[in-house]
This record gives structure tokens, C-alpha cells and sequence, in this order.
């Protein structure tokens, strides 16, 4: 799936500091998310966020690596200690098998081929890296909603379903399949902090991991 190009990179770029004082504004949903993000995300190795933004996950997840095409959010990031590059998900500048995990928060509804993004990751991950992906569900209440607000953010935004990117991830050549889930109910009703639960179809965001398979001895 190829997508018409996107001039998000001059939106990020634009309203970087109203992007990042989101997570002061909302620090229920914020916490929420990272909550179910700690549940897959390695404690250890060597990860790399797409899309790290301003590093406001890639800090508490302890992901020292981060690219993305807007500078102005690097800036945040680099100074939040995230050793950073510029770059789009599509053509990653780092070497093969070089990184233990990989996460993807809420950036493959911005890119332009989200396909290759996940070829990409497995490319540069080591045999048996984690692949982590976290989005808001099309078919969830909040996915429902912010397709209808039109945000200065998700006005260009193409959402999708958890059956869209399990296909994506087994059609790349990852393998497992481990989910978590939180935001339930509606915006109003998510003034606290929430636990994330397994499995999808309650919850708004959801949280994936895959891992690329182990290559297996051929018998002699």
C-alpha cells in the first residue's frame, strides 16, 4: 500500500510544540499508553523508535535510538538524551541485524508505505528482534473519533484496523503475535490512569509484538 505523498513533515515541523505538550495536557491517556507499551518492550537491548517525535516514549522505555523527518521534534528528543537521525521509515540509514528491538508508536498511519516501513525493520533487526507497533484502532471509539474531529495531526491520517496490520506483519515476515489494549469507553470518560489488557476489540489503543523468526539449521 502506497500512499500519495504527505507534506506531514512541515505539519510536525510547524506545531512540533503543541505536539509535545500534549502528553502535559493528557497525562491519563500518556500514561495509559506507555503502560501497555511496558508490557511488550524489552527492558534491555538495543532499540530504535520510528517516528520517535519529541522522545517522549523512547525515554521512558529506555529506546536510545530514534529517527523521524521533522527537525524541530529531533531537537526535543536529542536534548532528552535519545541519540537521533534524520530519516523516514521507508529507507532506514542503519546497517542489517543491527538493532534488538524496534517500536512503532502511532506513526504508521503518517507514513507513506507502511509495508516497506515493516520491511525495513525487520532488515535492520537482529534474528529474533521484537518488532513493537502501537496504534489507535480504526474501529475503536477514539479511533472513530479523531477520523471525525479532522486535528491539525490526524486531518491527514489514514487509520487502520488490527486485522490490517496483522496482515502487514505476517506478510513481511515477522512472526508471533502478542497484543495489549487500553483507552476503553470514551474521551471523556479517560480522566485516569487505565491497565492495559490482553487481546483487542475493547480498548482504543493497541499495542502489537512480533518478532523476526530465528533461521533454522538445515539438518545434514
Amino acid at each position: 500500500m502506497i500512499r500519495k505523498k504527505l507534506d506531514l513533515k512541515n505539519i510536525f515541523d510547524r506545531y512540533y510544540k503543541k505536539y509535545d505538550a500534549w502528553y502535559e495536557k493528557s497525562p491519563s491517556l500518556y500514561l495509559s499508553e506507555l503502560a501497555a507499551l511496558k508490557k511488550v518492550v524489552p527492558a534491555r537491548g538495543k532499540g530504535l523508535e520510528i517516528g520517535v517525535g519529541t522522545g517522549r516514549f523512547a525515554v521512558p522505555l529506555k529506546i536510545r535510538y530514534g529517527i523521524d523527518p521533522s527537525k524541530n521534534m529531533l531537537k526535543f528528543a536529542r536534548q532528552r538524551g535519545i541519540n537521533v537521525r534524520s530519516g523516514r521509515g521507508e529507507k532506514l540509514p542503519y546497517k542489517n541485524s543491527s538493532f534488538d528491538h524496534v517500536v512503532i508508536i502511532a506513526t504508521l498511519c503518517f507514513v507513506r508505505d507502511p509495508e516497506n516501513v515493516l520491511k525495513e525493520a525487520r532488515r535492520i533487526l537482529k534474528t529474533g528482534g521484537r518488532i513493537i507497533i502501537a496504534f489507535i484502532d480504526k474501529n475503536s471509539i477514539l479511533g472513530k473519533y479523531y477520523q471525525r474531529k479532522k486535528s491539525v495531526f490526524y486531518k491527514k491520517a489514514v487509520f487502520f484496523s488490527v486485522k490490517d496490520i496483522r496482515k502487514w506483519i505476517h506478510e513481511t515476515g515477522f512472526t508471533g503475535f502478542t497484543c495489549f489494549q487500553t483507552l476503553f469507553g470514551p474521551l471523556k470518560k479517560m480522566g485516569s490512569l487505565q491497565t492495559p489488557r490482553k487481546g483487542y476489540g475493547k480498548g482504543s489503543f493497541i499495542v502489537i509484538r512480533s518478532h523476526k523468526p530465528v533461521r533454522r539449521k538445515k539438518r545434514v
